[in-house]
């Protein structure tokens, strides 16, 4: 079941409570095997990253029980074994890397498959966390298929500058500091929310940090880590796509979402399309009055645009969701992927409802929006929220339309159907065939 077939034109109506955020979850489950103490993390999202990473914990001998109804996990590491010589990291996911640091505090070794990779973004090297690994002391050597990772004594405390502010480098290198006996300092650090969610987790494990949500990280490494109970926060991203879903359909969409302090400039940007957010209560909504209009600029003689870079700009993941509000919007609008070199290739895609897209460059676009728009069978490239992009764009047309390959939604948002059905969507599964 891997297409998403939508009979569009309704406007969604009702209350969604989002999951956690699988950028968030899935380096704290790989984070946990640094402790041999009992854990219990609430809210862990029933999707297909957190499944194989539990059925590598489970072929270590961990112990794990997951209430799938609740989201409540219980973890205990006590037991756990690891071989490099029969052990394997999933290549599926760009997050295996992850597990590479808890592999080398806890048993010296770890073993990742060449060819880890995650959504279809572009060019996604590992270059900078071998250089992660190196500097705190682990031999990295490449042999057939995989890369081996080693350490003889110790790791060491460093001082470190990342060339770029990445999420999943800044996260290995939290994972190595915490097991280097000293004080490691990181500059050029990412600080999305969900790199400040995970330090929280490493903090409640024992971990001394100083700076989070900055981009300079200072980690005391610890001797022995403890457990506990660690409660997710709402996934950003997820709450932005359903305030998202509300405003192109015309309905009205809440969200429950905590952490408001995180959406001022996701706020804004909804604005630049006729949309008004609001929190209140615990709740947001999304308001527009009339149809989407893309709104002309004090400075009349340069288009609206939407630059996405690493947090505190606006988030890359989410370019995708406005580009489709671009679409419907009356208005032209540019947008702008200052991270991936392969992000925007799907854009064609919009074509075949009847959307005018014009692709600048390999960075660039922009939407010529506010068109009549006609319902149409697309593809999707293997990238989440693209998936998303193509289906609200669907929802917003009447009639039958179709987005194949959207099984990339399963690894990030669980029950998105059952969700959308809530709200009045006409929305199914349905095989190839």
């Amino acid at each position: 079941m891997s297409n998403l077939i939508v009979y569009g034109g309704a406007p969604l109506r009702g209350r969604i409570v989002p999951s956690a955020n699988k950028n968030a979850v899935l380096p704290i489950l790989c984070a946990t095997l640094l402790t041999r103490a009992p854990l219990r993390l609430v809210g862990v999202p029933d999707i297909t990253d957190v499944r194989k990473i539990l059925d590598i914990f489970r072929t270590l001998g961990s112990q794990v029980h997951l209430d799938e109804a609740s989201g409540v996990l219980s973890l205990h590491h006590e037991h756990t074994r690891f071989d490099a010589a029969c052990h394997r990291l999933p290549e599926e996911m760009r997050s295996s890397i992850m597990l590479v640091p808890p592999l080398l505090a806890r048993f010296c070794v770890a073993r990742l498959e060449d060819n880890v990779k995650g959504c279809t973004l572009g060019v996604r090297e590992i270059d900078p966390h071998v250089e992660v690994f190196r500097h705190f002391g682990a031999e990295v050597e490449r042999t057939e298929g995989s890369l081996l990772v080693r350490r003889e004594g110790e790791l060491t405390p460093v001082q470190h500058w990342l060339d770029y502010a990445s999420v999943t480098t800044t996260e290995n290198f939290v994972l190595c500091a915490a097991s280097a006996p000293g004080t490691s300092t990181l500059m050029n650090a990412a600080s999305e929310p969900h790199v400040q969610e995970f330090c929280r987790f490493m903090q409640l494990l024992g971990v001394k940090i100083e700076g989070v949500g900055t981009s300079r990280l200072v980690v005391h490494g610890a001797g022995e880590l403890g457990g506990g109970e660690f409660r997710f926060d709402e996934d950003f991203h997820e709450i932005t796509t359903f305030l998202a879903l509300g405003a192109i359909t015309g309905g009205d969409v809440r969200v429950k979402n905590s952490a408001p302090e995180n959406f001022p400039l996701i706020d804004r940007t909804f604005a630049k399309f006729g949309v008004r957010v609001e929190h209140e209560d615990g709740w947001s909504c999304a308001r527009v009055d009339g149809p989407l209009k893309v709104q002309t600029p004090f400075t009349a003689n340069v288009l609206t645009k939407v630059e996405a870079a690493p947090w505190p700009y606006f988030p890359v993941d989410l370019l995708p969701i406005f580009i489709a509000l671009g679409v419907r919007a009356q208005g032209n609008a540019m947008f702008w992927n200052k991270v991936y070199d392969g992000a925007l290739g799907w854009t064609g895609e919009l074509s075949k409802f009847g959307a005018h897209v014009f692709s600048s460059d390999p960075h660039r676009i922009v939407t010529f929006g506010g068109g009549e728009l006609t319902p149409a069978v697309v593809e999707s490239p293997y990238i989440i929220r693209v998936a998303i992009a193509l289906f609200m764009v669907a929802a917003s047309i009447p009639g039958r339309s179709e987005i194949r390959n959207a099984l990339p939604i399963r690894r990030a948002h669980p029950h998105f159907v059952e969700n959308l059905r809530s709200l009045g969507a006409q929305v199914e599964w349905a095989s190839e065939d």
